[in-house]
């Protein structure tokens, strides 16, 4: 229940305005303007006046009257406190002293008293005491300029007064809320670590625990009821980090003083709700307390913070960033600053106002103050964090690290800490080159809060060690350090698309992304830029356009003209690199606009800007000129692969134009011309050599020709282009690895070639192998990622035998390192597969291969590769699809390249194995139509190897290939027609046993089929019936319900009949019982008159109706139960029941008087009255010998049936009748029973 005061509804919703609570709970509101201290005079007692608002600070004459007069000590205390209520606390504390001295032999009561204000004066000073000496004097009107001392000063004599106080009497209850105030002024003055670490001081812990239990002591001496003590307590408990029972606390106290306002309960619950992440409620709360004390400053304060919070999510060009933060800083912050420019919270926060306005001065003063004058932790803290930012700006690093780490260390540091600050510190890390430190600092950060502004500065300080190790010469494995870039800068972009977070994008931290997935995964890379044009695009200002755009397109480009050409560029290369050509066409195309935008706008803003440079008339500077050039070289290279070669070369000579000197465009010029004109272009890469012989790509353009038109040689020494790679290494670089790349091809290709007939032919190609594996290794060495080099090393360790499975493993990561767009990769993978004896994959690979190469034409070297597997297979494996799948590719290949001998030799070669295979195999796998296709085909390799020995350069020596031939004309051919013969006759032979076989397997397949037709027509008939069962019992359902529908049909038919309507109200009653009327009655033989009967039941001679057992009577064997004819209870007459017959036994039993059938059985129980009178059984009243009914014949059975029926739906409807229904209507129902047409008797 809410608290009333003069008639109005206090607390938070109520009607008092702040001007009323001023009045209600002043500070100092006890104080009189005015008192009259007594003296003693000669008229006797007289009073003198002191006008308490007017007070000296002399105060010698006033203490002397006092002490004179022996004044008591209520005098002393309100002289002080009027000074106090002055600020002029130092005089209040003499005059107590003084007052002290006076009293010093009176009652201990009255020392108490002065001892517990002056104890109460200096905690009031301690409050407004800087932490540590100031370093600026304090503004007119903000306490005493000339007292220095500091918190602890005040807290020791706070001290010694309450030990005094103590001594007197401990348990003087002001004494417990002043040591609890003092134990929590001591711990905001300590350390919230400990030396050893710990995340909280032990001292402070014990000490905010001491002041909860003062307070405790407190509350329980006023019985629950100081408010004030409540707020001590709830304040010791968020100092101990236990906001939610703060919070309680708080709100406890709230209720019961809702109009205090200072200290205001309201302010509490805020920081409370602040902490535990309510923050909209933290506002009401704050709200309210300034709509009641609209000059309370740490509300405005508090309100400020709330506000700027709001702003943190929000990008400087938001429309809502403004007047947000105009809110913050200039209604809250500066209005609580003008109110108490002394006050620490409010200058720590105007300090970071003036910090983004680079007011150093102000800055410095207001953080100072902060640290000096709070007894909070945090906010000297935020101090400190001032300090630092302006030291670091100004670049004072030494300075500016001192300050971060006192500012961390006043929230705890180390694990605990202040964030900001440690990542200050870590920014400074890196400023002075301690990457390592810098690192370890921020993943500490990272794990304690996933900031992004932490995981941004990681992320890049990772992705440039992964640079810099990919410029240095000898480049380290940087995998887990690219892996830890990637992770953490994705989590940023993650966090991008997080509507609670509100985090702006940033492009460097794509621009980064880009650059790390530029080698692995250029898709990625490419998205990443595009998102950096989306996010630049977005900031291009309105003013920057023109006023008409025309359409969406038109509109893209010129925004597009505005983005930074570099990026435009870098976006062309990926496109360039992906093969998408017209894309990448558009991007530099763009980009060349972009540089021209770029350079008109610096020249308006410059006009005196040095130039060094011209392109079409226009003067642009030096660094437009080199990206100009850039751009153009790349968008001639993309009309180059597009085949515009006019475009390409038009470009090139335009660069040549400007820098004469520009060796890339003279190199793809002599390219251009040498595919045009080989002669020409030979002499144009000569002229290029001679020019600049010294240039390591020019060497390698001009050892490229020389491979690709040299005469082959086996002597290594007389190979123009080894000579040329040894020049490259002996005179200008040593470590160039295409030269070194292209001496271990020459090396490789030299020992593929030379004869390995004897020991020392064999040895002598092994060595040459080696030598191309230490030119390999070398590359290797110098460049770990050269897909070269390693497929060198590869094939060397395949065609050597050293070590095939090495080179499979190399080639895979060769496969996995440059992807999956060299066909190259797949040949060597599938020819280490093939060494290794694994076919399968290798004919995998080949076919990979043969799907990348060229544009849809086949390479045959590639289908030769696959006929040479499958034959080998064919070997391994004895199956001649193989042999005949390893011809047909051989055929392919000699398809592609008709002259080409190798392939005719290799047609030739498969057609022979063939032949010899067949001849072979015995005759059961084997046909006549393949011995006959194998003899055609080896008279076309007899005729190959014939023609391809007469060939100037025969693949093979030309003696082996006659001695081929002649084998084939004179062995091959002879076993091949003898195994023809032999063939022919094992058919003829065995044509019927085969013409049998062929039969059974025929017949069986037709039985196997008739058996899975009647399995399914089996399992279609189970599925119908299946189908017809449940169509029936869903039936049968239906049915049932129908059924009993009408049973509840007849029920609420027999209830509403039960029930009569009431001729006044209208509304349903029971019927009521009818006055008795003795009628003569017929009575049954066994004498039982109608007030004994009962429709639901029978009537035992007490009274006492007994419940009629359900099932008792049948329709056939109704019975009547029997009473004395004056109400008495009539002995029990055994009646004598029998057994309904089965309708299968009723067509045998129809011609005789009695049922044979029936089972005649004696009753144990009376019959039940409903069954027996109610029903009319029909049971007739000359019942046969022994009282047995008699039997009704066969043409009674459809009437016997009805009538069972009806028994069952009277006997239903007896049972909801009342128990206390009238005899006459009992009788009125038994006698229509009676009239119906069940076949019994009336009953008279």
């Amino acid at each position: 229940m809410a608290a009333t005061m003069n008639g109005h509804t206090n607390g938070i919703n109520g009607t008092h305005s702040s001007d009323l609570v001023h009045q209600l709970y002043p500070r100092f509101g006890d104080i009189p303007d005015a008192i009259d201290i007594p003296v003693r005079g000669e008229d006797g007692d007289e009073v003198v006046g002191l006008d308490l608002t007017e007070l000296l600070d002399e105060t010698e004459e006033l203490c002397g009257l006092l002490e004179t007069e022996n004044t008591a000590k209520n005098y002393w205390i309100t002289i002080a406190l009027a000074y106090a209520k002055q600020k002029k606390a130092n005089i209040a504390i003499d005059v107590l002293q003084r007052g002290l001295l006076t009293h010093a032999r009176g009652k201990s009561e009255d020392r108490l008293s002065i001892l517990a204000c002056l104890c109460w004066l200096h905690l009031w000073k301690c409050r407004h005491a800087p932490r540590v000496k100031p370093t600026q004097p304090r503004p007119q009107g903000q306490g005493d300029e000339d007292d220095l001392r500091t918190k602890d000063e005040f807290l020791h004599a706070a001290n010694n007064v309450l030990n005094d106080a103590s001594r007197i009497d401990p348990s003087y209850p002001p004494l417990f809320m002043a040591r609890g105030t003092l134990c929590l002024l001591r711990a905001s003055i300590q350390s919230s670590k400990s030396a050893s670490g710990a995340a909280d001081h032990p001292d402070r812990t014990e000490t905010l625990r001491q002041a909860g239990k003062c307070f405790d002591d407190a509350l329980r001496s006023t019985n629950n009821r100081n408010v004030f003590a409540l707020l001590g307590k709830a304040k010791a408990e968020f100092s101990l980090g236990k906001t939610s029972s703060s919070l309680a606390l708080y709100q406890q106290a709230l209720e019961r003083a809702p109009d205090m306002l200072d200290p205001d309960p309201r302010i509490g619950i805020g920081v409370c709700l602040w902490t535990l992440g309510h923050k909209e409620q933290a506002y009401s709360a704050w709200q309210r307390s300034l709509d009641l004390n609209s000059e309370s400053v740490i509300a405005h304060s508090l309100l400020g913070i709330y506000w700027l919070d709001q702003t943190n999510n929000l990008a400087p060009t938001d429309p809502s960033f403004k007047d947000l933060y105009n809110k913050a800083i200039t209604v809250h912050t500066q209005h609580a600053f003008k109110l108490d420019g002394m006050h620490a919270l409010t200058c720590a926060q105007f300090g970071s106002y003036f910090l983004r306005r680079r007011t150093w001065t102000n800055v410095e003063r207001l953080a100072r103050r902060a640290i000096e004058l709070t007894d909070i932790n945090a906010i000297a803290s935020d101090g400190w964090y001032l300090l630092a930012l302006q030291a670091h700006y100004e670049g004072s690093l030494d300075k500016a690290a001192e300050c971060y780490q006192k500012a961390d260390q006043a929230r705890g540091g180390d694990e605990k800490g202040f964030a900001p600050a440690k990542f200050g510190a870590a920014q400074l890390r890196v400023l002075g080159g301690d990457i390592s430190a810098a690192k370890f600092r921020l993943e500490k950060i990272v794990e304690r809060s996933k900031s992004l502004e932490v995981m941004t500065l990681l992320g890049v300080l990772f992705a440039e060690e992964v640079f810099a190790n990919q410029a240095a010469t000898v480049k380290e494995d940087k995998t887990q350090e690219a892996k830890k870039a990637v992770a953490l800068l994705e989590s940023v972009r993650v966090a991008w698309k997080d509507p609670k977070r509100k985090a702006k994008k940033e492009t460097s931290v794509l621009l980064n992304l880009a650059r790390l997935y530029e080698s692995e995964e250029p898709t990625k890379a490419l998205a990443c830029l595009k998102e950096a044009e989306e996010v630049l695009g977005a900031e291009i200002s309105e003013d920057d356009l023109p006023d008409e755009m025309g359409d969406e397109e038109e509109e893209r480009k010129i925004r597009r003209e505005l983005l930074p050409p570099q990026l435009l560029n870098n976006i062309g290369c990926f496109h360039f690199g992906l093969e998408k050509f017209a894309e990448a066409r558009d991007d530099f195309q763009t980009a060349l606009g972009a540089c021209v935008k770029l350079k008109e706008k610096r020249e308006s803003a410059d006009a005196d800007a040095d130039t060094n440079g011209e392109m079409n008339g226009v003067q642009i500077p030096h660094e437009h000129e080199a990206l100009l050039t850039t751009i153009g070289y790349n968008l001639a290279r993309t009309y180059e692969a597009e085949g515009i070669d006019e475009e390409a070369q038009k470009v090139y000579e335009g660069l040549l134009l400007r820098h004469p000197d520009y060796v890339d465009a003279r190199m793809r010029l002599a390219y251009i011309a040498l595919k045009s004109n080989p002669a020409e272009g030979a002499e144009a890469i000569k002229a290029l050599l001679d020019s600049d012989p010294a240039n390591l790509e020019v060497r390698a353009l001009y050892g490229w020709h020389i491979r690709t038109t040299k005469k082959r040689t086996l002597a290594i020494n007389e190979d123009e282009e080894q000579r040329h790679y040894k020049h490259t290494l002996q005179t200008y670089d040593k470590h160039d690895t295409y030269a070194l790349t292209g001496m271990g091809n020459i090396h490789l290709a030299i020992a593929r070639e030379m004869p390995r007939e004897t020991d020392a032919h064999r040895e002598k190609r092994s060595k040459m192998y080696l030598r191309a594996v230490e030119f390999f290794d070398k590359v290797l060495s110098i460049d770990p990622r050269n897909a070269f080099a390693a497929q060198g090393l590869g094939i060397a360790l395949v065609e050597e035998k050293r070590d095939p499975h090495a080179a499979v493993q190399v080639f895979s990561r060769v496969r996995e390192s440059i992807g999956s767009a060299e066909s190259s990769v797949f040949v060597n993978l599938g020819h280490g597969f093939v060494e290794v004896k694994q076919f399968s994959r290798a004919i995998e690979s080949y076919e990979m291969a043969l799907s990348k190469s060229g544009h849809g034409a086949k390479e045959p070297g590639i289908l030769a590769c696959l006929g040479r597997v499958w034959l080998i297979r064919g070997r391994m494996e004895k199956k001649l699809d193989a042999y005949k799948t390893s011809l047909d590719f051989a055929q392919q290949a000699l398809a592609q390249a008709p002259s080409n001998s190798n392939y005719r030799f290799n047609v030739a070669f498969v057609q022979m194995q063939l032949a010899q295979m067949l001849v072979g195999l015995p005759e059961s796998q084997r046909t006549l139509e393949d011995v006959e296709q194998a003899s055609a085909g080896l008279e076309e390799a007899i005729e190959a190897f014939a023609t391809i020995a007469k060939e100037p350069n025969p693949p093979f020596p030309r003696n082996d290939i006659e001695q081929r031939a002649s084998m084939g004309r004179n062995t091959m051919k002879r076993q091949l027609a003898s195994a023809l013969e032999k063939q022919a006759e094992y058919e003829r032979n065995n044509a019927e046993r085969l013409h049998a076989a062929k039969q059974r397997r025929e017949d069986e397949a037709r039985k196997r089929e008739e058996a899975v037709v009647a399995e399914r027509e089996r399992k279609e008939d189970e599925a119908r019936k299946i189908r017809e069962e449940r169509e029936r019992i869903r039936e049968e359902d239906r049915e049932l319900m129908a059924r009993r529908a009408e049973e509840d049909a007849a029920k609420r038919e027999a209830e509403e009949k039960a029930f009569t309507t009431d001729e006044e109200t209208g509304e349903k009653k029971k019927r009521e019982r009818r006055p008795k009327e003795k009628k003569s009655k017929r009575k049954k033989r066994d004498d039982i008159t109608e007030d004994e009967m009962d429709v639901d039941g029978v009537t035992d001679g007490e009274g006492v109706r007994s419940r009629p057992r359900s099932g008792a009577v049948t329709a056939e064997s109704g019975g009547t139960p029997a009473t004395g004819s004056d109400g008495e209870a009539a002995p029990r007459r055994r009646t004598k029941k029998r057994k309904l017959e089965s309708r299968k036994s009723k067509a045998s039993a129809a011609s005789s008087k009695f049922k044979s059938a029936d089972v005649v059985v004696e009753s144990d129980e009376e019959d039940e009255g409903v069954g027996g009178v109610g029903a009319g059984s029909g049971q007739r009243d000359g019942d046969g010998e022994d009282g047995l009914p008699e039997t009704p014949g066969a043409g009674d059975e459809e009437e016997e049936e009805a009538a069972a029926g009806r028994v069952a739906a009277v006997r239903s409807k007896r049972r909801v009748l009342d128990d206390e229904e009238d005899e006459d209507d009992e009788s009125d129902e038994v006698a229509a029973a009676g009239e119906s047409d069940h076949g019994g008797d009336e009953i008279s």
